[in-house]
């Protein structure tokens, strides 16, 4: 076992953790927070645990010193709060009744993580991975610590944004990192400004590596996303992230890059997207890197840029990005645009030949050859001819999923509530039923009915206007807002009443609630109503 060192000045302790440095000078007081390991602990036997740095879903991250090489190192511990109980006195971690398979199974989840990455790096544009161990009834990853800066620190001190040119080269390896990631079938999940690094001495480094569990909502541990940068489908666990995932994160940094701003959230994008383009927002930007940015940030994964090599190509060559928007989301193969191109011309030019003749002298009309009667190989092109089914009205789970009617199609769902349409059928379909198919597996978006939007009206009586905007606006709930007298009883600008009763269900899509507010206090109705009072008890008086 190698001799313990100061934390502070990486120099050898002869001796217990207490008191100053001999050599520094500095504290080697325990100020580690409670639950973490404390200052000084071995671990392995090679490396010593220095001052905390931070947590998240996944664990606890350390400063540490690889004792051997003396040299500082970042050591993450695997430390789920969701799942454990904290630790024994002995160290070990301790995991929550109940929760004990749970617990080993991310445990796995996080060690084979890093055991991935300890063989893949060290590697271009990716953070090196030192070690992986297992100890105190948890794991270990030892990761290598560089002077240098994060992404987000060198943005905060740039006077302007940058250039396109200058975006694109820094960030040339960590793209060329992400790739060899998904080669490797890894996906980051969490590809941000914070997690990419600027060594002093080197290219741009990708860090923050995370299990799935951390980087989705929803998952059985705390969830740690990125607004900006996280795709949508990484908010739900429902939905299933791929490479299509990190091409989001690497183009919304990029769009950080260019434009100085983080891009609207995923979830409220979902809600209405209001993402202005890059080259709006920055006029040196031009449009053709703006609409491969715009490519590589849509919402829905299937209409999105699919692999990194893509995206740096598109990046890096006008031409590829042009070739790429004429081509169309669905890359149409040119052989089958021939194909069908040639029948049409054929079908064109006898209608033609047909007007031209008038028609033969005994009124009797020639019938119009059809390809097949003409040539085989017009016959083999109309052959091809395939039209897209018609999916409006089908229920998606009985008549659509997993029927062999479709199967040559990639169908893609996406649910929204209606009011009219029954929970399940489909309300509409891109492309529109009778389209030309114009390739194998082509992708048929579906847009399948929730059912109506059932939401509980809040009790916002007495609210202020700002205020019950808000609750209603977090509803969905539509409303009208209109001013009503005010007798006293309420104060001014606040919700005197409503027409639905606070704690009815109602179809949002359907109902508009209104909401009456009360105006400027009217001091003559609040004289006559105070007026009627006194009548009504002098009239009580005299009655008894």
């Amino acid at each position: 076992m190698s001799e313990p060192l100061c934390p502070h000045c990486l120099q050898p302790l002869r001796g217990r953790y207490e008191g100053n440095c001999p050599h520094c000078g500095r504290s080697l007081e325990n100020r580690n927070p409670e639950g973490a390991l404390p200052l000084g602990t071995q671990l392995a036997g090679r490396y010593t645990i220095g001052t905390y740095l931070s947590a998240d879903g996944d664990g606890l991250a350390y400063r540490g010193i690889l004792n051997e090489e003396k040299k500082f190192v970042l050591i993450k511990e695997y430390f789920p709060v969701t799942l454990c109980n904290g630790r024994s006195p002995e160290g070990a971690l301790m995991p929550k009744e109940g929760k004990e398979v749970l617990f080993k199974t991310s445990r796995m989840d996080f060690k084979d993580l890093y055991d991935d990455l300890h063989n893949l790096t060290p590697a271009t544009g990716l953070n090196t991975i030192l070690d992986v161990m297992e100890e105190n009834n948890t794991v270990y990853a030892v990761e290598e610590s560089e002077k240098g800066m994060t992404l987000t620190h060198y943005l905060s001190l740039r006077s302007r944004t940058l250039t396109p040119a200058e975006a694109r080269t820094l960030l040339q390896p960590v793209m060329e990192g992400v790739a060899l990631l998904h080669k490797s079938g890894l996906i980051h999940r969490g590809i941000c400004p914070d997690n990419i690094l600027l060594p002093i001495d080197g290219t741009a480094r990708l860090t923050g590596y995370g299990t799935l569990a951390l980087r989705t909502g929803g998952s059985e541990l705390k969830s740690q996303l990125y607004p900006g940068y996280a795709a949508p489908e990484q908010y739900s666990a429902a939905e299933f992230s791929g490479r299509y995932t990190d091409v989001y994160a690497l183009a919304a940094v990029c769009y950080k890059m260019v434009t100085g701003q983080t891009p609207v959230a995923a979830p409220q994008r979902k809600v209405r997207d209001s993402l202005e383009s890059a080259h709006s927002l920055e006029a040196g930007v031009p449009t053709w890197f703006s609409q491969v940015l715009a490519c590589a940030l849509r919402l829905d994964p299937a209409r999105r840029m699919q692999t990194v090599p893509e995206l740096m190509s598109a990046l890096t060559d006008p031409n590829v990005a042009n070739a790429m928007f004429e081509r169309g989301d669905n890359q149409i193969s040119t052989r089958k645009i021939m194909a069908v191109s040639l029948v049409v011309i054929f079908i064109l030019a006898v209608l033609l030949f047909w007007s031209l003749l008038g028609g033969r002298s005994d009124d009797k009309p020639t019938p119009i050859p059809t390809p097949a009667e003409n040539s085989e190989e017009g016959a083999s092109s109309y052959e091809e001819i395939e039209t897209i089914p018609d999916l409006v009205g089908k229920r998606y789970l009985t008549e659509i999923k997993d029927s062999d009617l479709y199967a040559g199609y990639r169908i893609v769902m996406t649910e929204q509530n209606s009011s009219e349409v029954a929970q399940g059928v489909v309300i509409s379909q891109d492309p529109l039923a009778g389209t030309l198919k114009t390739e194998e597996n082509q992708i048929i978006r579906l847009v399948v009915s929730k059912g109506p939007n059932l939401v509980e009206m809040p009790d916002i009586l007495g609210f202020t206007q700002a205020n019950a905007i808000k609750q209603l606006d977090e509803r969905g709930i539509q409303y009208r807002m209109q001013v009503v007298e005010n007798d006293g009883t309420f104060a001014e600008g606040c919700v005197a009443k409503t027409d639905v009763v606070a704690g009815t269900k109602f179809d949002a899509g359907k109902t508009i609630v209104n909401v009456f507010i009360a105006g400027e206090r009217d001091d003559t109705l609040v004289a006559s109503t105070a007026s009627s009072e006194e009548e009504t008890d002098s009239g009580d008086s005299q009655a008894e």
